[in-house]
């Protein structure tokens, strides 16, 4: 997704391999620009055996845990050419994230850490406070990209501006108002690009060949780990409980971003999501799944579903 520094035009239809939109111009966007009835929610379940952060998710439990549906356009909703799916579980010390990602022709470029991953074909996270948002992005790679933000409403009256490493003079800070959906109605946001996730764990494994054009690939899979303990500045503003208790709900977004675009008569953005935000714009925390936390191991849902 676009962030600063870079330019997001908004067009009637996609024409080259650059991020545009195919949504109207923001002063013509409800609030929020997806229907609440539209918003996808998921149960995610505890995993009494930890799975080992390789990316290749064959443990018992991914098999077990409940996938998303197929990510759709993140605009306007409609299936995508290739099939993208994620999952959650948790236990007392990590939140677990998995994507399965098809993927006919790999590609990568970046290696640096917090380059422009957005620039390759990726998969995106964001998990959101009540006046807060993480953002995370990984390619083939396994490269990532991190992003705290912050409310500008709520930086100062919330403490925000106490914390270390989110002073008012800490590098990487900038000022963000969004992508194509702006102004938000909560205004703009203080993003810290040289926030780090404490404690992150993140792999990919690729089924393929990355960068060769002489071979069809399969694709590709993503497994993430984060520390409970990492999270408390996304949980301060309303005091929630780390890690989840039971029946607690969040909001988390997934999505998937390509340097490629499905040919005509398709009108594909290149962005794809597991809840379309009806916009070209990732940072919509209205727009984000809802997550159920359940303390009820996972494996005992999938005995119990076989059962009935």
């Amino acid at each position: 997704m676009i962030h600063p520094g870079e330019t997001a035009e908004y067009q009637s239809t996609p024409t080259s391999n650059t991020k545009k939109s195919a949504t109207p111009l923001s002063d013509s966007i409800n609030h929020p620009p997806c229907k609440e009835f539209d918003i996808p929610h998921y149960n995610a379940y505890r995993a009494k055996s930890a799975p080992n952060i390789d990316g290749r998710l064959e443990e018992a439990v991914w098999q077990v845990a409940p996938k998303s549906p197929p990510f759709r356009d993140l605009i306007y909703g409609r299936e995508t050419i290739h099939d993208t799916r994620a999952a959650l579980l948790w236990d007392e010390e990590y939140l677990y994230v998995a994507y399965w990602i098809e993927e006919t022709n790999l590609q990568a470029t970046l290696t640096e850490r917090d380059a422009k991953i957005y620039m390759d074909n990726d998969v995106e996270l964001f998990i959101a406070g009540r006046d807060t948002y993480y953002e995370f992005e990984i390619n083939a790679f396994g490269t990532i990209y991190e992003v705290f933000f912050i409310w500008e409403e709520s930086y100062k009256s919330g403490a925000y501006d106490t914390i270390a490493g989110l002073s008012p003079d800490e590098p990487g800070r900038i000022p963000f108002h969004g992508v194509a959906y702006k102004p938000h109605p909560r205004g703009p946001r203080i993003g810290y690009w040289n926030w780090d996730f404490p404690g992150l764990q993140s792999a990919v494994f690729v089924d393929g060949t990355i960068n060769d054009d002489q071979d069809r690939d399969r694709g590709w899979t993503v497994e993430l780990a984060l520390p409970w303990s990492g999270m408390s500045v996304l949980a301060m503003a309303d005091n929630r409980s780390l890690p989840p208790k039971d029946k607690d709900i969040w909001r988390i977004d997934f999505s998937r971003f390509n340097q490629y675009k499905e040919a005509p008569p398709a009108n594909d953005p290149g962005g794809w999501a597991w809840s379309p935000h009806g916009v070209w714009d990732s940072h919509v925390p209205d727009c984000f799944t809802y997550i159920h936390f359940f303390t009820e191991d996972v494996v005992n849902t999938r005995e119990r579903s076989s059962l009935e």
